[in-house]
């Protein structure tokens, strides 16, 4: 980058227009004789006293008679009121100035509630019609130098792009309350002292940052508006207030406007899954644009098929965390409990839009950084799950303590996330979630000196995959102390318990992150002992945020981590796979028909109808028409299968609900054959094929054949039994199979 690109370091010399620090703090010379220098008016009483005795003094001189009563016995005079003194305005906000072609947002936070001691800018470069961002800045550790007149912010500067003046100068002019809000001088210094460049800021906002918030919810799902947090004990230090969520944002220093229009969706009494959320997003998002900007959308829907208390979804790969999803089943109720819940779980999604992570995920970030106490069960956030609260103090964990020791805020290293981040990796549509850079330190996963935890983790997967072939890995969590653990099962990497780092052949490490985040909020414990030694969860890792993962022909290495309940981090060992090179044109034609980042996204929601995948989808088909004998077929026919079966809820841009219903023939042609091929060993993994054989049950069912789902789920037991799996396993599987014959017994009586 030139020089003359950077707008640290402009010449100054002369006149700069809005960038000239010619005048700045001559109206104050005066006051600074006469103000207290902590900013008290303590020296505002003086001058009144002052000005008494001179006015007193005058009148005597002017009549000569009124001078010897005087100096007779003058009555006393009630006693002059001091002056009240005039608050200062708080050095905290945001200004806005510009010069050189460059507009500069700048975030100044020394003062005020929660102060951070930051500041930091934004630069947008503005040419011609348009303006585009070129960089940020933030000083962490400034010293602030407080006088009558004026505070001084100087440090040495963090900087997205290689600064020639990294020195920072923040001159922000005092001024009482009843006066206007006073302007920051902004001034860039060189190493060696010289001044850079310089930019005088208005003020514009009490925030730091502000966003729109859209909001739409399905009929009978009720927004939630407020809780009084005096309501319920809390923690003496907290005062009691009635916090919206906007109002929850406000004292983090950020503005949530509510925009667009809330619009009421017509209900439906099933449940919501990924996919059909992403389609919503897709068309109901009103201000969405394809670039990052400060706008998030959320909707209340009744349900997630899953059980999900709320999650964080993207519609776009590039442009991501704009929109989330809460959901009322789970946060329901007038109570005061309630209500509480709920308010952290509408502040927990929308900060997860924010690019907050999970309070026990941060050293995953990239870059890392630091866990809170107790491995970050400990914080007191939003962003933690009140059921795996830890107390610092004493260990005490779970629900009631949280609630005890909860201020309603966010910890200090939040704060500097939402306040002072680099504008990338917070605005939404910017930067990946949990992403600031672009890759993860692979020692990050190394394992613990010393584990006395009783579980150990696995990850295992076929040792060679085709070219464009779905990565599918399963996760095993198994007892090591035979006295027993208790744990939970959130074994798949979408709930955030467990990540899985990935080196390339190039030896890039990054860590996967799935499309869709849940919040699951609940513990979903499990216990493992002699009867019940291990769990298993399968999970498709090939695509995610940062797309495929998979993309180049090469050894791979993979390693996990697995957040035990108590804190205990797990680490599995090293697993290496390889992507073979595509043999023939054909391999390569449909290993490409199968990367492509449509495909990617109906891998991992397995189907959608949303017409912003129909490329996607036409991929599939193409596979599936043409060459159907290929081995990747199978995926193509599962995802088709599988979305088939279900019935799909789309939202028309009027807001109207549609539901396109099942296709059970398609759905029974495609998953029949995906279940041949996998039963000869040709297929999918066991575990995705039980889920196929369970649907395939289910679609059999809703064309009325109850006898022949019956007939499915039977021979699911029997194909496994002859692998000759686990008797735990077995047992698994054989409680499965009974428990969907029940269910689709009783669905087809109703």
């Amino acid at each position: 980058m030139s020089l003359q690109g950077d707008p640290t370091i402009e010449e100054t010399t002369g006149t700069v227009g809005v960038g000239s620090r010619q005048g700045v703090g001559t109206a104050t010379a005066d006051l600074e004789t006469r103000e207290d220098p902590t900013g008290e008016g303590g020296d505002l009483e003086a001058l009144g006293v002052g000005v008494e005795a001179s006015m007193l003094g005058a009148v005597q001189a002017s009549n000569g008679e009124a001078v010897q009563v005087a100096t007779a016995a003058p009555p006393q005079a009630a006693p002059f009121p001091p002056p009240i003194p005039v608050p200062r305005r708080l050095t905290r906000g945001r200004y806005r100035g510009g010069g050189f072609g460059f507009q500069l947002e700048l975030r100044v936070d020394v003062d005020g509630h929660r102060p951070q001691r930051r500041v930091s800018g934004d630069f947008f470069n503005t040419v011609g019609g348009t303006t585009a961002y070129f960089g940020s800045f933030i000083v962490h550790a400034p010293t602030v130098t407080v006088t009558a007149s004026t505070v001084v912010i100087e440090g040495l500067g963090s900087f997205t792009w290689a600064a020639g003046a990294p020195r920072i100068r923040v001159t922000v002019q005092r001024r009482q309350i009843i006066q206007p809000p006073g302007s920051a001088t902004v001034e860039f210094v060189t190493t060696s002292g010289q001044p850079g460049a310089s930019y005088l800021c208005a003020f514009v906002s009490q925030y730091f940052r502000s966003v729109q918030w859209e909001q739409d919810s399905v009929a009978g799902a009720v927004p939630f508006v407020a809780y009084n947090t005096g309501s319920l004990p809390q923690p003496p230090s907290s005062p009691s207030r009635v916090l919206t969520v906007p109002q929850a944002y406000a004292e983090a220093g950020i503005e949530l406007q509510i925009a667009g229009t809330a619009n009421v969706i017509a209900p439906d009494s099933g449940g919501w899954d990924d996919a059909e959320l992403h389609a919503a997003m897709a068309s109901q998002f009103s201000l969405w644009a394809n670039t990052p900007q400060w706008m998030v959308w959320l909707l209340v829907a009744n349900r997630h098929v899953n059980g999900w208390r709320g999650i964080m979804f993207d519609y776009s790969d590039a442009f991501q965390r704009q929109g989330c999803a809460v959901f009322y089943d789970q946060i329901q109720g007038a109570d005061p409990a309630s209500q509480r819940a709920a308010l952290r779980t509408y502040v927990h999604e929308l900060g997860h839009a924010f690019n907050l992570m999970h309070s026990w995920q941060k050293d995953v970030a990239v870059p890392p950084q630091p866990l809170g106490p107790r491995n970050g069960f400990g914080d007191l956030s939003w962003m933690n799950y009140a059921q795996n609260y830890q107390r610092a103090s004493d260990g005490t964990a779970g629900t009631a303590a949280y609630w005890a020791d909860f201020p309603f805020q966010f910890t200090d290293s939040e704060l500097v996330h939402l306040r002072h981040a680099f504008y990338r990796n917070v605005v939404m549509g910017g930067n990946a979630f949990s992403v600031g850079a672009s890759e993860v330190d692979p020692d990050i996963f190394d394992e613990p000196l010393a584990d006395r935890s009783g579980l150990r983790l696995e990850l295992r997967a076929k040792d060679a995959f085709e070219f464009g072939e779905p990565v599918v890995v399963e996760l095993k969590l198994s007892l090591t102390d035979l006295r027993g653990k208790t744990t939970h099962g959130h074994l798949h990497p979408g709930a955030d318990f467990v990540n899985i780092a990935i080196s390339g052949p190039a030896g890039r490490a990054v860590v996967f992150r799935p499309m869709i985040r849940h919040c699951v909020d609940t513990a979903d414990n499990v216990r493992l002992d002699i009867d019940n030694p291990a769990i298993y969860r399968s999970a498709y890792i090939g695509y995610g945020q940062e797309g495929f993962y998979f993309e180049q022909p090469g050894v791979y290495r993979l390693r996990a981590q697995y957040m035990a309940a108590d804190g205990s981090r797990i680490v599995s060992p090293v697993l290496r796979i390889k992507v073979r090179h595509p043999l023939t044109r054909n391999d390569e034609q449909v290993g490409e028909l199968m990367m492509g980042e449509d495909q990617g996204k109906l891998l991992a929601l397995l189907g959608s109808d949303s017409p912003s995948l129909s490329s996607g989808n036409e991929a599939l088909q193409e596979v599936i028409e043409k060459h159907g004998k290929h081995p990747l077929a199978v995926y193509a026919r599962l995802v088709c299968g599988i979305n088939a079966e279900r019935d799909f809820k789309l939202l028309t841009p009027d807001k109207e609900l549609t539901v396109r219903q099942a296709d059970t023939k398609e759905s029974i042609q495609q998953l029949s054959v995906v279940t041949d091929l996998s039963a000869n060993g040709k297929g999918i993994d066991n575990i995705t094929l039980n889920q196929a054989m369970r649907r395939l049950a289910r679609a059999q069912a809703k064309q009325g054949d109850l006898e022949e789902a019956t007939a499915v789920l039977d021979r699911m037991v029997q194909l496994f039994a002859a692998k000759k799996l686990k008797a735990p396993v077995m047992d698994t599987i054989r409680t499965q199979a009974e428990t969907t014959k029940a269910e689709l017994i009783a669905e087809t009586e109703k």
